[in-house]
Parts: structure tokens; C-alpha cells; sequence
């Protein structure tokens, strides 16, 4: 049978991602992006969530994608490779079977020796090396080490999101990885409205940081720097912690320490629309990034952007000078200096329309899942 695309419509299994719709966090925006466009292609998704990120306790549809909720610890250290575990088993006893398993991320990426035993064909996306990520200790470190290895070595075709990510894969395993970045659309911007009134904020005077409360992303050194500069701006994080631990504590501790500050809490859809449309400028001072889909929808809503000089920001900034990771002195001068002479980057716009559709993305992941069967 052949899907809208003209190509054999396949039957493809999903794993590695929390859920959809409305799942904090950069895979699972990747995928609830990605695969409601292959659906429309004409290809039969089916995406093994895990129970508790879902809108349901049961299958569901979700824009052609169909969702099945299945059972995972709620403990960050077991809840992804537990999960993915009991998503291969379930996709491998399906009795009309699936042509191929997408497995996201390198803990996930633990099972995919397990998929390939079972007969199953992988595809492995490469998001980033999350064992540089501070929140995880030694024995999780190396589990994750050991999960890129395995995904690298025995799946039949890797995805990376990055060209840096591209080359350390080239380089630890001989491995030729696909390059797919990350995608975002151009939005519309919107008008000031009840989101900004909500937080107190005026439209072009606050600093705006997007994502998950993990030290990685640095939103302590922004807090601190941002505390160095005496203006009326405000500081806006947007955002909240998987599980509520010391560091989102601390996170909470210096918002409530500063009245500038202002945390949204997880928002997404219209309301962070708006309070990407009218931000002054959007800081991501992380640690570690695959290629950072927060930097991406702030490019893409025409915003000037500070970063820090880790390679996967690096590789999106262009003409942007970065800042040294984890140097508050030297961001709480670029952040007074940009308060002091803001300005406008409609440029971003335009990079991103050209190399960062999703569509395209939809149309290069198609094209290595038939290489792949082809192969």
C-alpha cells in the first residue's frame, strides 16, 4: 500500500518520548511535530507514551498519531529506559507488526539490542549526550554513555539533530549519521494581551528564558546576572521541573528573593506566544544542548538572543557573539549593554523559515526510514 507521499505507507512504532499533546520538554516537541506530519503522509504512527504525561489512561488519537499509554516508575533515573523497555516487547508481540521502531534519545537507546533481537528494524535519534546533563550521578552517567554506544552501534540507521552531534558520533563510533535539526514554524507574533497583564509585564522590557528547571539549562547564572543589573526590565522564566527537587527549590528561592523576576510555570500555545512576541530579549545560558528548540521559536519570533558559547548554540547563532558558559560577570555585562541599547533581529525570521520547517524534517525522516528498509 502506498501512503499520500506516493512511497510504501509504513508502520512505524515510537518510543522515547513521554507523550502528547502538550508535553514539556525538547523530544517530546520534536515528536509532537514530527509525526502527526508523517500521519498525514499517510503512514500508521503509533507512539508508546508513558502513563501520567498522557491526556488518557488509554489509546488515543492525537492528529493521526495513535497513543498508547503504557506503565512507567515515576522515577527520573528508571521511568525512561523502564518505559522503553515494555514499549519494544509491546511493539514486538503486535500481531499485524510494525516496519520499523523509532527510538528517541541515547537512554532509551539501551534497548535497542534488545529491538533488533526481537526482529524488529531501529532507527535511533541522537538528541544530545545527556550524560553531560549535572542532574544525573555516576552510575546514570555511564548507563547513558553506555545507551549512546548500543543505539549507535546496532541500529540500522541513526538520526542526529545536530552537525556537531553529526561529527562525535562519526568520531566515537565510525558510525554516518543523518543530519535532521530540530524544526520550528514561523508564528504569527501577537499583541500584547492577557498573558503579559497576567505576569505585570510591558511590552519590549523583560528578559525572556524558556524550559525545564534542571541546572543544565543555567537558569541560576541567568537569576544572578540578571540580579547584577539595576534597570526595570523583568526576568521571565518559563518553565517548571519534571519532579520538584532541591534545584527547582533554589530556582524558586531566588525568584521569590527578587520581585523582577517572574516564573510562568509551563505554558505553551497562544499564552507563550505572546510572551515570546513581546519580549525586549531571550537569553539561553545552558550547559548543554542538543540543538536547543527553545533558541529556535525565540529566532523564529524575530527576537536578538544571547547564548552560550556550547557548541549546539553555537552552531544556530551566526553573527551572535555567545558568552562564556557559566560567566555571571561577563552575562550581567552583555545584559546591561543590550538594556541600555536594545534592538531588534528580523533576520532570525528569515534563517529560520529557510533551514528549520518541519516539514522538511517530516520529509527527511521519511526518506531514512525507506532507505532504511531498503537497505
Amino acid at each position: 500500500m502506498e501512503s499520500r507521499s506516493g512511497r510504501r505507507r509504513l508502520r512505524i512504532a515510537v518510543v522515547g518520548t513521554r507523550g502528547m499533546p502538550g508535553v514539556m520538554g525538547g523530544v517530546e516537541t520534536h515528536c509532537e511535530a514530527l509525526y502527526p506530519r508523517l500521519a498525514a503522509k499517510g503512514h500508521a504512527v503509533t507512539l508508546f507514551a508513558r502513563r501520567g504525561y498522557t491526556r488518557s489512561d488509554s489509546p488515543y488519537s492525537y492528529e493521526g498519531v495513535r497513543v498508547v499509554p503504557v506503565w512507567a516508575p515515576r522515577k527520573k533515573s528508571l521511568e525512561a529506559v523502564a518505559h522503553t523497555m515494555l514499549g519494544v516487547l509491546m511493539a514486538a508481540a503486535k500481531k499485524d507488526g510494525f516496519d520499523l521502531l523509532h527510538v528517541h534519545a541515547i537512554g532509551p537507546s539501551l534497548m535497542v539490542p534488545l529491538a533488533r533481537s526481537l526482529g524488529l528494524r531501529v532507527v535511533m535519534t541522537h538528541h544530545g549526550p545527556d550524560y553531560d546533563r549535572d542532574k544525573w550521578g555516576p552510575f546514570a552517567k555511564w548507563a547513558l554513555r553506555l545507551g549512546e554506544r548500543l543505539g549507535c552501534t546496532y541500529s540500522d540507521s541513526v538520526i542526529t539533530v545536530s552537525r556537531h552531534i553529526r561529527g562525535s558520533v562519526k568520531e566515537l563510533y565510525g558510525r554516518d549519521g543523518n543530519y535532521i535539526p530540530n524544526g520550528v514554524p514561523v508564528p504569527e507574533i501577537i499583541k500584547p494581551g492577557e498573558s503579559l497583564a497576567r505576569f505585570g509585564l510591558e511590552p519590549g522590557r523583560y528578559v525572556l528564558t524558556v524550559g525545564r528547571f534542571v541546572p543544565e539549562k543555567g537558569f541560576h547564572d541567568l537569576m544572578s546576572a540578571f540580579k547584577g543589573v539595576d534597570t526595570g526590565w523583568k526576568l521571565v522564566i518559563a518553565g517548571r521541573a519534571d519532579h520538584e527537587d532541591s534545584y527547582s527549590r533554589r530556582i524558586a528561592g531566588m525568584a521569590g528573593a527578587d520581585s523582577r523576576v517572574a516564573l510562568t510555570g509551563f505554558i505553551k500555545g497562544r499564552e507563550l506566544g505572546e510572551i515570546y512576541s513581546n519580549a525586549g530579549l531571550f537569553v539561553l545560558p545552558s550547559y548543554h544542548e542538543g540543538l536547543p528548540i527553545a533558541l529556535l521559536e525565540a529566532m523564529s519570533y524575530g527576537l536578538p538572543v544571547l547564548a552560550s558559547d556550547i557548541p549546539a548554540n553555537m552552531e544556530l547563532l551566526g553573527a551572535c557573539e555567545p558568552f562564556p558558559a557559566g560567566d555571571v560577570g561577563v552575562l550581567s555585562d552583555r545584559l546591561r549593554c543590550f538594556i541600555e541599547s536594545p534592538e531588534r533581529d528580523a533576520d532570525n525570521r528569515e534563517k529560520v523559515a529557510r533551514e528549520y520547517g518541519w516539514d522538511r524534517v517530516a520529509e527527511d525522516t521519511e526518506a531514512v526510514y525507506m532507505r532504511t528498509l531498503a537497505a
